[in-house]
């Protein structure tokens, strides 16, 4: 249960997942992409939520030499580990809503 807990505490609120599913299916992802992917999120949660992910090692940020500047995100190799369970939460989430709305 312990593995279990702090599973969830790394992945936990409304917006880590969505982030992490997004620069997944893309593999690099800039702020502005992320943003426009998730709707619903601020700037600020965004840049929050992406400095948690980043402290937990999910998540990689590169900032580009570009004018202006890029932020561009990716995910490390201990992040990419999350690519089977978010698979597993999308084909889940299609069942899912087949059976529940029924489209």
């Amino acid at each position: 249960m312990r593995a279990v807990q702090d599973s969830m505490d790394v992945l936990n609120g409304k917006w880590k997942i969505p982030i992490i599913s997004s620069i997944c299916c893309y593999g690099k992802r800039r702020f502005s992409d992320i943003l426009t992917d998730i709707e619903g999120i601020s700037n600020r949660m965004l840049s929050k939520e992406l400095k948690e992910l980043e402290l937990n090692q999910l998540v990689t940020r590169t900032v580009l030499d570009t004018q202006p500047i890029t932020v561009q995100y990716e995910l490390t190799e201990h992040g990419n580990t999350l690519q089977t369970i978010i698979t597993n939460l999308t084909d889940w989430g299609i069942v899912h809503r087949k059976k529940i709305v029924g489209k």
